[in-house]
């Protein structure tokens, strides 16, 4: 691994929506270690200067090939560690560690002091390492254990060693970028900006640590570099809450992706104390009818299911003009908007949703069993998620379960409905501005704005008669096992056909009698010609349906054995994007008005 110790990987700031300019990437080539019988703790590795013994190249989970492990055995607990040094101009301010994902639980100590732990495998979470810091090197060691518990939320990873059907090979450890970063004393925390179109405005609040009594917050936003808004205010408490007019407002969509950028500064009588760049995009969501509207307007949503594997680095991203590739292959295709499946996706995909133009339907990585340890981790992880990304104007719908995953008794158990609607509930307390579906894909309960349907119905024609009646009570149930609406009220909401097609391309040299179960449940095509008349076909029959308010075709990309993207899993595609968006022009151009 010399070789790569060459370069930093993923050298990108990872926090789009809040961005300082002074950091510290240390991402790379770290010491490493499984430790299968769990002696690490009482054998002192947290403490000890010593070697690991291994390496691996951080942030790649070790099955993937580009972590230069590569290994899918099963290994609960892993430790890293390396030596950073503190640049001299950090002095004089806090340093911060940062972690924008570690699957699953991890515990960090830095110089042989345990800074503290964190659970869930999606989300960032940071430290204040400044008491801990000394002159010179200094060492810092992770240990992480990912099991395969099935209450933990793990989405499709799959908790036996060789992946099968829709499931996939884990991503365990850190999997997303590790950065230290100088602080002021007197700073700007976090800011939530909430559009309204409606009124022409921008809700900014900002949360400040330690300002003084002198200190002002002062924010401009520009559109264009044309600065359209600024304002100075004290805010000894720490809090500000303001509404900002914008005047004539460029609204974000799809097809125009327009955006606002924020300067923060924190300034005090000796000068700016803290600066902070964001931004946020002008869009509505909202429901009126059968129709969800976009900006006030009626919006067909045509998803595609993404994934978000690749195949050097599973959930990570091998690089961010990988992240921006899907986003543009999607685009391409003619899509304007994804079902992001199971994945807490890494805020770079967000950004460039954001920057270039996608609808984002967010989504949990669901638990396999339901349980007290399930709901208390879902609950914890989930909140935090919402917090994380409830700027990015191309999130659009919040999506808390899929098909009854870790949820299966929801018929049932009062328990089970309840968790959803408290769930829900939480969702909604925390952002009221997007829309909710609570259980993709079947089983919802009265809290779904939107009724929603897998059907994996391979002729259009056969589709469409399956669901040419106006009222989800004249429908079969969805898979021929579960009810459409648990109590009704599903009825009088939008209809998304969210999971649809799944086409799988034959593998070369497999008989049919040997090929993974999927192709029983999903049927085949053999060539880019079947595939587009496949295509075709389906989309002809759900645009006759006329009463659907959008579809997410499955899938963008192929996944190890699953086989049914549009592209391969490198990334080729399996049939011209222009082919596949002309048939979108065509059938649906009406729709859409």
């Amino acid at each position: 691994m010399a070789e790569q110790d060459l370069f930093t990987p993923r050298p990108e700031y990872p926090r789009p929506q809040f961005v300082r300019s002074d950091w510290l990437n240390l991402n790379g080539v770290w010491e490493f270690a499984f430790d299968d019988a769990d002696v690490g703790l009482l054998e002192g590795w947290a403490i000890r200067e010593t070697p690991l013994g291994g390496e691996i190249l951080v942030p790649f989970p070790f099955q993937s090939g580009r972590s230069g492990i590569g290994q899918s055995d099963l290994h609960d607990i892993l430790w890293y560690a390396r030596w950073f040094d503190v640049p001299d101009s950090y002095l004089g301010r806090e340093v911060h560690l940062r972690f924008g994902a570690v699957d699953y639980e991890a515990t960090v100590w830095v110089n042989g002091c345990r800074l503290g732990s964190n659970r869930g495998g999606h989300v960032p979470f940071s430290f204040n390492v400044t008491p801990f810091l000394r002159s010179g090197a200094n060492r810092l060691v992770i240990r992480v254990v990912d099991t395969q518990e099935k209450t933990q939320p793990r989405g499709k990873q799959f908790w036996r060693q060789t992946p099968e059907g829709c499931l996939y090979t884990r991503t365990s450890g850190i999997w997303q970028t590790v950065w230290l970063e100088p602080l002021p004393a007197r700073r700007i925390e976090s800011i939530r900006i909430t559009p309204d179109i409606d009124r022409g405005t921008a809700r900014l609040q900002a949360y400040l640590v330690r300002p003084g009594p002198d200190d002002t917050l002062h924010l401009a936003v520009s559109r264009l570099g044309h600065q359209v808004a600024s304002v100075a205010i004290r805010a000894p408490r720490g809090e500000v809450d303001l509404d900002l007019a914008l005047g004539r407002v460029d609204l974000w969509s799809p097809e125009r992706p327009n955006l606002y950028d924020v300067e923060l500064e924190l300034r005090g009588p000796e000068g700016v104390a803290d600066r902070v760049a964001s931004y946020f995009g002008m869009r509505k969501l909202s429901v009126e009818g059968p129709r969800v509207l976009l900006n006030n307007r009626p919006y067909f949503q045509r998803l595609v299911l993404d994934q978000g594997y690749h195949p050097e680095g599973l959930l990570a991203a091998p690089a961010d003009d990988a992240i921006r590739a899907d986003v543009e292959w999607a685009k391409r295709f003619g899509f304007n908007g994804v079902r992001k499946h199971q994945k807490v996706e890494d805020p770079r995909f967000l950004y460039w949703c954001d920057r270039l133009g996608l609808l984002v339907w967010g989504e949990m990585a669901n638990a396999w069993e339901y349980g007290p340890a399930a709901e208390e981790a879902t609950l914890e992880e989930w909140a935090r998620v919402i917090r994380r990304d409830y700027n990015h104007p191309s999130l659009v719908v919040w999506v808390p379960f899929n098909e009854s995953w870790g949820i299966p008794g929801l018929q049932d158990d009062p328990a089970q409905r309840a968790f959803v609607r408290r769930v829900v509930g939480l969702t909604r307390s925390l952002d009221p501005t997007r829309l909710v579906v609570d259980n993709d894909g079947w089983e919802h309960t009265d809290e779904t704005d939107l009724c929603t349907i897998h059907d994996y119905t391979a002729d259009g024609e056969a589709f469409y008669e399956r669901y040419a009646g106006t009222a989800l009570g004249d429908y079969p149930p969805a898979w021929d096992r579960y009810p459409i609406s648990l109590e009704g009220a599903a009825d009088r909401k939008p209809l998304l056909f969210t999971e649809v097609g799944g086409y799988l391309t034959e593998p070369p040299g497999v008989p049919p009698a040997e090929r993974d179960p999927l192709y029983r449940a999903y049927g085949s095509i053999s060539s880019e010609e079947e595939l587009l008349e496949r295509y075709r076909g389906l989309m002809a029959g759900i645009a006759r349906l006329g009463h659907s308010a959008g579809f997410c075709y499955t899938q963008l990309t192929d996944v190890e054995q699953e086989l049914n993207g549009l592209l391969t899993f490198d990334r080729r595609p399996k049939i011209d994007p222009r082919a596949v968006a002309a048939v979108h022009r065509r059938l649906f151009a009406g729709v859409e008005r």
